[in-house]
């Protein structure tokens, strides 16, 4: 199994490093096929705090069918997030692989590309809840019904809070690509469940 992680530029990498982690445990320490492949609109994408992390693939040549699943990690606006993240070329990644029933995972404001591809009208859904509220404002523009939870997942679709629910967006993409057993036990090992 592939899952493609879709970094924008301006991304926060407290989002992406539990993909890659998760993941990784969960092939390295229990034989599940997962690998994570990252991409971009350059070889190297600078994060939020001017991180520069090397890409796999970039994002004109990614074909959906090729993996199993997508993972979009917020950023902040003030590093350039929404203009790669609003770009029409990752707006059709995510309705590619939506159309497909794909899982797709978001952290934080990764919900808002989400929304502008069009396919959290009429779900539920959430994204960044603090502050003024003006972010869960703007998912609702889209036609997403906001819900105040943490972690919200309708169908395919995987959205959460703020950067600390990043690990449990992954773990619950884990469990849609593998199972939910699988996913506790990776949780467990990682120290994330003490049951057990």
């Amino acid at each position: 199994m592939r899952v493609l992680l879709l970094c924008c530029k301006g991304f926060e990498t407290m989002e992406l490093s539990p993909f890659v982690d998760v993941m990784g445990w969960a092939r390295a320490d229990f034989g599940h096929d997962v690998e994570v492949d990252l991409c971009g609109f350059a070889p190297a994408v600078s994060s939020t705090f001017d991180v520069s992390v090397a890409m796999d693939a970039l994002v004109d040549g990614v074909r959906p069918e090729d993996y199993d699943a997508l993972a979009v990690p917020g950023g902040f606006e003030e590093y350039g997030f929404y203009e790669e993240a609003y770009d029409e070329r990752a707006l059709g990644l995510i309705r590619a692989f939506d159309a497909a029933r794909k899982p797709v995972a978001s952290i934080c404001v990764g919900a808002l590309p989400l929304g502008k591809s069009g396919i959290l009208a009429g779900r539920r859904a959430t994204t960044y809840h603090l502050g003024d509220g003006s972010r869960q404002r703007q998912l609702a523009s889209f036609g997403a019904q906001v819900v105040n939870e943490p972690v919200v997942v309708d169908g395919n679709v995987v959205t959460s809070w703020c950067p600390q629910t990043a690990p449990f967006v992954a773990f619950e993409l884990l469990a849609m690509l593998t199972s939910r057993e699988a996913a506790h036990e990776v949780m467990r090992a990682m120290g994330f469940s003490h049951d057990g």
